[in-house]
């Protein structure tokens, strides 16, 4: 079995178009996004994670 991220492909395209960059994502792949889109993409998931868990879901 290979690694595989902790975010889903799902959510990452979700997170992506949420902040505006899915279209370079659609052209290039995830390698043509910018060092900081990638690190808004990781805030951003971490923020879902954290309203999650305060509403009861699963860590």
């Amino acid at each position: 079995m290979g690694r595989r991220g902790i975010m889903s492909d799902q959510l990452k395209e979700e997170i992506a178009k949420e902040l505006g960059f899915y279209d370079t994502v659609k052209e290039e792949g995830w390698g043509g996004i910018k060092a900081r889109d990638a690190g808004n993409m990781v805030k951003r998931a971490i923020e879902i994670a954290e309203q999650n868990m305060q509403q009861g879901g699963r860590p």
